[in-house]
């Protein structure tokens, strides 16, 4: 499984367009735009979800992160699907449906991080980090980069928060 350390901040709307700034000019190039459809499942352990794009591309990702304020890591499966809607059919029928997250996500790269603006339906708007970490680098490593990058885009700890989008529309709320 690959691995990364990664926050995720709520971001109140007015300062949005500064920490857009900010990042932009911290950023190795240009940002991406992606409209992304994410469709949480029932599993016995971690999450497992269906990330849909705007152009019918798609992946299931299955993740394990501790519900946890501040820098936190995380171990993934990323797999590309091509048929989303037989996919989404299967595991809605295995698994069972647990709900849907939609935003809208501007990413960005700093060296090995993934910068994601978000505007989240529902929910308003956040930054997060993930900072990618290879097979030799330490969670320890990784946390040390995330909190320079949050100290550099001024990322405060009370905007921290714990759980992922779903939790936050679902009502299962503890940071």
């Amino acid at each position: 499984m690959a691995k990364n350390v990664e926050i995720k901040a709520r971001i109140p709307s007015l300062d949005f367009a500064k920490l857009k700034d900010r990042v932009a000019g911290l950023a190795d190039g240009k940002s991406v735009l992606l409209n992304q459809v994410d469709s949480f499942f029932d599993s016995q352990k971690g999450r497992l979800k269906l990330r849909e794009f705007s152009d019918g591309k798609a992946e299931l990702l299955y993740y394990e992160r501790p519900d946890l304020l501040g820098p936190k890591t995380s171990v993934y499966t990323r797999i590309e699907v091509d048929s989303a809607a037989e996919l989404k059919g299967l595991l809605v029928a295995s698994n069972g449906l647990l709900g849907v997250v939609a935003k809208q996500r501007e990413l960005f790269f700093i060296g090995q991080t993934r910068i994601h603006l978000d505007q989240v339906e529902g929910l308003g708007t956040f930054l997060e980090l993930e900072v990618v970490l290879d097979e030799s680098e330490t969670s320890a490593a990784g946390m040390a980069v995330a909190e320079e990058l949050m100290r550099r885009l001024k990322v405060l700890p009370e905007q921290l928060i714990s759980n992922s989008y779903f939790d936050l529309l679902d009502g299962n709320i503890e940071g």
